[in-house]
């Protein structure tokens, strides 16, 4: 999926912000959750507003009609603050505070994400009658950037916690996820063949589950292209109805970056050049602790694209962001081109970093300041 970032390029170009920054149009957000939505008809979507908090983007899904996956109450609080309904809140981190449990219940969020028997029962306590989905491990193919083993229980596991949170009230479903920017569309079917058997073990001992959260992990394209979200659709559809032949669950989904990735686009500019060595090193000002969090073991490969014209040859570069650390080097063995001529005070562009960008970089380190984020289109603030 290529967005036109042209609105985003005509407003670098007329206001000349100082960089590093983000741009984000909102229509493109707005466009990418219209397909989604067409890709999962009848699907509960939750936005998973991690990606990217930015106020105009939680007004622009709420316009669009998503709910949201909330982390913590800081994000539950900013939706319901931007206008989203309680009741299209899902709380999708099973690590939570019981006081945290609670002041969402009494916010009115209903829906919540569980993988430990202790938190099941806080949920029992302090979030009576709500619906929990139990949180599965996967044995699945790895994404860009895997979870490990923080996240998710073993089905056998997971089944006791069915019947467990049952027994408490509540209305258990299972959840999984396959990790973030996932390629690979069999990982879905992995899911949802484990999910179902879990459906059927739970039924034969009463419990009738209808919940099922396929997650989000939804890739996008850097360098590197991955399937379309038909494909994804395609896999998915395929599986659910091959696994649950008698009829589907409810489904929920938490797509992130798939709704916003690819409509920001970040700016960069070169703080020096220097040879290292047999290597040609580019110092950015931005870089891992800045906006560049998921180039950490070089995961996700950014395109950079220089702003002015750079004519003659190109030749291989290390790329590293501006701070006293390290470990802020961006890519040392992805092998990257630039111009030979990029000079300190040239600008480079990152397509495709509407996610994971500004909502990842670090407070303060070396004194930095947050990322700059502008969102223009209809519910933009610039």
């Amino acid at each position: 999926m290529c967005a036109d970032l042209s609105r985003i390029r005509r407003f670098l170009d007329e206001r000349d912000p100082p960089t590093p920054c983000l741009v984000v149009d909102t229509d493109v957000v707005a466009a990418r959750a219209a397909e989604f939505r067409a890709a999962f008809p009848g699907a509960l979507v939750r936005y998973a507003v991690k990606a990217n908090p930015a106020p105009p983007v939680l007004d622009t899904l709420v316009a669009a009609g998503a709910g949201f996956d909330v982390a913590g109450p800081a994000e539950l609080t900013l939706c319901l603050e931007r206008g989203a309904d309680p009741a299209d809140l899902a709380y999708g981190n099973p690590i939570k505070k019981p006081r945290d449990i609670a002041y969402a219940y009494g916010r009115g969020v209903r829906e919540f994400t569980s993988d430990a028997a202790d938190d099941v029962d806080h949920l029992g306590r302090h979030a009576p009658g709500s619906a929990v989905s139990i949180r599965v491990v996967l044995d699945a193919p790895d994404s860009v950037t895997p979870f490990g083993r923080k996240f998710g229980c073993e089905p056998a596991e997971a089944l006791d916690l069915v019947l467990r949170a049952a027994g408490l009230g509540l209305r258990p479903g299972i959840a999984f996820h396959v990790g973030s920017q996932q390629p690979d569309v069999a990982a879905w079917e992995i899911g949802v063949t484990t999910a179902a058997k879990l459906f059927a073990e739970a039924a034969a001992q009463g419990v009738e589950m209808t919940r099922l959260n396929l997650g989000g992990g939804f890739a996008t394209t850097h360098r590197t292209a991955v399937p379309p979200l038909a494909a994804y659709a395609t896999a998915i559809a395929s599986a659910l109805d091959s696994c649950f032949p008698a009829g589907r669950p409810d489904l929920l989904l938490e797509p992130g970056r798939v709704l916003v990735a690819d409509a920001g686009l970040l700016r960069a500019e070169v703080v020096l050049v220097a040879n290292r060595g047999e290597r040609r090193w580019v110092y950015l000002d931005i870089g891992r602790y800045n906006g560049l969090a998921e180039a950490e073991n070089e995961a996700i490969a950014y395109r950079f694209e220089p702003v002015e014209p750079h004519p003659g040859p190109v030749g291989p570069v290390v790329l590293a962001g501006p701070t006293c650390d390290g470990d802020d080097v961006l890519y040392q063995r992805t092998p990257y081109e630039l111009p030979l001529s990029l000079r300190t005070g040239d600008r480079l562009d990152l397509p495709g970093t509407g996610a994971y960008t500004a909502s990842y970089a670090s407070v303060a380190f070396n004194g930095i300041e947050p990322l700059r984020t502008y969102c223009v289109g209809r519910w933009g603030d610039a």
